[in-house]
């Protein structure tokens, strides 16, 4: 996932706009216009950084004099009381944008953070995780983004850019010959042909009929162990396998020791926590 200098900067206005509104009182009041300043971003616990550009353009739209030094990368690995970014210029900028670029960094460290952990617990397996459409309204872009940054792999960007036919599809379709999911890939790939299609199976007569009717992926929903192992048996790479369902990190890891290509974690976004981050003046 790649990110606009452009998008970033939209939706870096669009917050300042919100924070500040007619302007900061406080800042405005106490403190003098011209007066100069170096502010440290600092990482206050372990974690992986995201989300460095939409601070820096924080600082630098409400002031062009900002200079802005990076101490780490997205997708890097930050210890606690490590500097992540150094900002020089106004006080007045650095005051006032200093809630927004923090907004922004902690919220998507917090989602490269947790998609970190996750890929650390299935290390060595040969399963990668992705993840999923469960996203901040407005941010999925950057969500994923952030997931990237923390070693997963996205997903579909949307409904639009991949065919994913789930359960409610085929109870729509439940009357269809020879069996819903049949139908449903044949009719998939003569509307979209150049779409990958992947249909979600409850059952292991759904995944032999996905693998059958020749679908691209399979999503296995809520599978136990032993019901994964027996899927990806019946499969045996016709298609790719993507386990979903009942993953956590104490139980991801035996997940991916079934033998399943992707392992999608709707948590990563969408129960992803801020994670702490400062932003300190220099004396």
């Amino acid at each position: 996932m790649k990110l606009s200098a452009a998008e970033i900067r939209v939706a870096v206005k669009n917050a300042l706009s919100e924070d500040l509104g007619s302007g900061d009182a406080t800042t405005l009041a106490t403190v003098p216009k011209n007066l100069p300043a170096t502010a440290l971003m600092r990482a206050r616990e372990p974690l992986t950084v995201a989300g460095i550009q939409f601070a820096a353009a924080a600082f630098q739209i409400l002031s062009p004099k900002i200079k802005i030094q990076k101490r780490l990368c997205d997708g890097q690995r930050a210890r606690a009381g490590a500097t992540i970014l150094k900002i020089s210029g106004p006080a007045h900028a650095i005051l006032s944008a200093e809630r927004v670029a923090l907004n922004f960094v902690q919220r998507l460290s917090g989602v490269a953070s947790a998609t970190a952990q996750f890929v650390e617990a299935i290390h060595g397996t040969g399963a990668r995780i992705l993840d999923t459409r469960k996203t901040t309204p407005g941010w999925r872009r950057f969500e994923k983004f952030a997931v990237a940054c923390g070693g997963g792999w996205n997903h579909r960007i949307g409904l639009f850019d991949m065919i994913l036919i789930k359960d409610n599809h085929l109870a729509a379709l439940r009357n269809e010959k020879p069996d819903a999911i049949s139908a449903a890939v044949a009719r998939a790939r003569k509307k979209f042909p150049r779409l990958k299609v992947e249909v979600e199976a409850d059952t292991l007569e759904q995944v032999a009929q996905a693998a059958a009717a020749g679908a691209d992926i399979i999503l296995l929903d809520n599978m136990d162990l032993k019901q994964l192992r027996a899927a990806v048996k019946i499969i045996a790479e016709r298609a790719q396998t993507e386990a979903s369902g009942g993953v956590n990190l104490k139980t991801v890891r035996a997940i991916a020791g079934t033998g399943v290509d992707f392992i999608s974690v709707g948590a990563i976004t969408h129960s992803a926590r801020a994670v702490d981050i400062g932003l300190d003046f220099e004396n």
